[in-house]
């Protein structure tokens, strides 16, 4: 399961909590998953984050 089941997945919670909660909680947790990985990515090193775009080349090359 790559990336597109990840998006699907998210649209799907997206859509049901929307459905089901009042508007303004759903906004909040649309954010929190969209705030989620910027965070993470914010709190590495500087190498670590030089190490995951090299990664991220690698990938786009084969």
């Amino acid at each position: 399961m790559g990336r597109t089941g990840y998006v699907v997945g998210g649209v799907a919670v997206a859509l049901i909590a929307w459905w089901l909660l009042p508007g303004w909680v759903t906004l909040l947790i649309v954010l929190g998953l969209i705030a989620a990985p910027i965070a993470g990515y914010l709190m590495l090193d500087p190498s670590q984050r030089r190490r995951l775009r090299g990664q991220a080349r690698k990938r786009i090359g084969s």
